[in-house]
């Protein structure tokens, strides 16, 4: 798996082919369409990420090798491109580095900046769901180690 750092650059990277935010957006809306499908049993309130102007459903399951895969879908096309740059960030990384990761990426490609205010809401609160569940998973494994 990639490192955190060399996907963030790899988008900052990607991000700066463009000189318009309209582009941007385009590409953004593209990536949401690249994004794996969810189960549609998983599009439950539980799942929901609370604090988003769209509804985002977010899902998180440990692998095998006590990764983190997240699916995620949106009705919204630009918060599914969203949580789909999130997901190719964090998506198979460690509890750990979901838990500690900072995504300077956001500010690098000027995400934020160019959000509206509730879709900026969105964005940290779909940023804070996923460090939750690394947060989670961290405490889980921590907690089986004790018994």
């Amino acid at each position: 798996m990639a490192d955190i750092k060399d996907i963030q650059n790899e988008i900052i990277d990607e991000f700066s082919l463009f000189s318009e935010w309209m582009e941007k957006y385009e590409y953004i809306i593209d990536l949401g369409k690249s994004l794996p499908m969810i189960d549609p049993k998983a599009k439950v309130d539980n799942n929901l990420i609370k604090g988003c102007q769209s509804q985002v459903w977010l899902q998180a399951e440990r692998t095998e090798n006590g990764k983190v895969h997240f699916t995620a879908d949106s009705d919204a096309i630009i918060t599914k491109g969203i949580i789909a740059l999130l997901i190719r960030v964090l998506d198979r990384q460690t509890p750990e580095t979901i838990a500690h990761a900072e995504l300077f990426f956001i500010e690098a490609i000027g995400l934020r900046e160019h959000l509206s205010p509730t879709r900026s809401n969105g964005l940290v609160s779909m940023v804070k769901q996923m460090k939750l569940y690394g947060i989670a998973f961290q405490a889980q494994t921590g907690w089986k180690k004790h018994l």
